[in-house]
């Protein structure tokens, strides 16, 4: 049997989540401990709540007055609601916590059936009971219950770095395969963003959120993880970081970005992804042969279909990069361009103009000698407006072609506001109508 304990301040949370399980169908509860119980299986979750609270005196100091603890026995065990429930009473007489008030639930929601027990943790007196030695003490409990109850004995699953991460099954132990998917992503992957870090989280069907707010006075910085479909919907209540781990809390999360900054080396990944860009002929086959390279890319998509974040994962240097840290032709504009308007073309592609475009044109204009300028403009007319021998009755129809008519090439009105709007995107100024 494994048992898992876990310290909060969130009794209301802890018992709204048992509470929810039962309104769902999936758990029930067992018994209680100097809690109201009226046999129903059912919780009242404020009735529950109100009498937790009178057993702690307004003495306490204590910032975290509540156990969540799970009993979880092997896969292969079955055991009946009574078995269970004196499985419960038994943990906490052992773990010595059997004159503390509380509550004890069955959860049905995976194959593997286990007990939650909502507790509270500090004495009448005021005092928290001391954990000291309870990792020790609770494998030690564990053992002596798996011989009491016949059980087989089972060990909390490690984690290698060798074992695979895959998606999330929606009808297993989700607590349990979003700790692993968390643990297991951070240990391999180096990323700089939160952005960066769910782009990764997404291929398993996994999404973190920041929390932030205000509790009794005081900030907190949390994140909290949510399972989501292929589609990167919602599709189970959220996970606080404290009930997977501290290595799924923002101080290791943002830990792990700083180290990530001095260990990234984006030249393979920015060489790669270039090679297979200027070889695409679209962004299916982009992200193809991406994926045969061992990338995978993340776009994030506007309601009108526009690309507005590009993260590469590239699982050989196990290194998760936004488009923008690779170079500005990988960013999300860019690639948005490149596959959502082809049509567009670059403006270098574009005929030289008539008039200089820039005061250093201008000044080096204006230093050439006469004659050379005389050359130089008769040349430039000449290109600019061919005379209609030289066009003969050629038709030109195509796009940009009729730059090139005969006439005046270029209204100098039109020309001189294009050079000035020119000027201010060049100096990062924005045209002002």
């Amino acid at each position: 049997m494994v048992a898992k304990i876990s310290i909060g301040n969130s009794l209301y949370g802890a018992l709204n989540y048992n509470g929810e399980k039962i309104n769902k169908e999936r758990g029930r509860v067992l018994d209680t401990n100097k809690i109201f119980n009226d046999g129903s299986g059912t919780v009242d979750i404020r009735r529950a709540y109100e009498d937790f609270m009178r057993w702690i005196p307004t003495s306490s100091r204590t910032e975290r007055p509540m156990m969540h603890i799970s009993l979880n026995p092997h896969p292969d065990d079955r055991l009946s609601d009574t078995d269970f429930t004196r499985l419960a009473h038994d943990y906490m007489q052992m773990m010595g916590f059997a004159e503390m008030p509380y509550l004890i639930v069955k959860h049905e929601d995976i194959d593997r059936h286990h007990v939650h027990i909502v507790a509270l943790r500090v004495g009448t007196d005021g005092r928290c009971i001391s954990d000291r030695n309870n990792f020790y003490k609770n494998k030690k409990v564990c053992r002596e219950l798996e011989q009491k109850y016949g059980l087989k004995v089972a060990e909390r699953e490690k984690v290698t770095p060798d074992m695979p991460i895959r998606k999330i099954d929606p009808d297993g132990d989700l607590k349990r395969q979003v700790a692993n998917t968390v643990k297991m992503v951070g240990m391999r992957y180096k990323f700089q963003t939160l952005g960066e870090y769910n782009a990764i989280l997404s291929l398993y069907n996994v999404k973190c959120e920041p929390a932030d707010g205000r509790v009794n006075g005081r900030e907190y910085h949390g994140l909290v993880y949510f399972v989501t479909d292929d589609d990167g919907k919602v599709i189970a209540n959220p996970f606080k970081a404290s009930r997977l781990g501290k290595f799924a809390g923002r101080e290791a999360i943002d830990a792990r970005f700083g180290r990530a900054k001095e260990r990234i080396d984006p030249t393979p990944t920015k060489r790669t992804v270039a090679d297979v860009l200027a070889a695409a002929t679209g962004k299916d086959d982009f992200v193809a042969k991406l994926k045969e390279r061992h990338i995978d890319v993340v776009f994030r998509y506007t309601d009108e279909g526009r690309i507005y974040g590009a993260t590469f994962i590239d699982h050989n240097t196990m290194s998760v990069l936004n488009g923008s840290r690779l170079g500005k032709e990988f960013s999300a504009n860019a690639l948005n361009e490149r596959f959502n308007n082809p049509q567009v073309q670059p403006e270098a592609t574009l005929p030289v103009t008539v008039n200089p475009t820039s005061p250093e044109d201008s000044e080096a204009a204006n230093t050439q000698e006469p004659s050379q300028n005389h050359q130089a403009e008769s040349q430039r007319q000449t290109a600019v407006a061919p005379s209609r021998d030289s066009l003969g009755d050629t038709d030109f129809s195509l796009p940009g072609l009729d730059l090139f008519q005969p006439g005046m090439a270029v209204n100098p009105d039109e020309e001189e506001f294009r050079r000035r709007m020119q000027r201010k995107k060049k100096n990062g100024h924005r045209p002002k109508f």
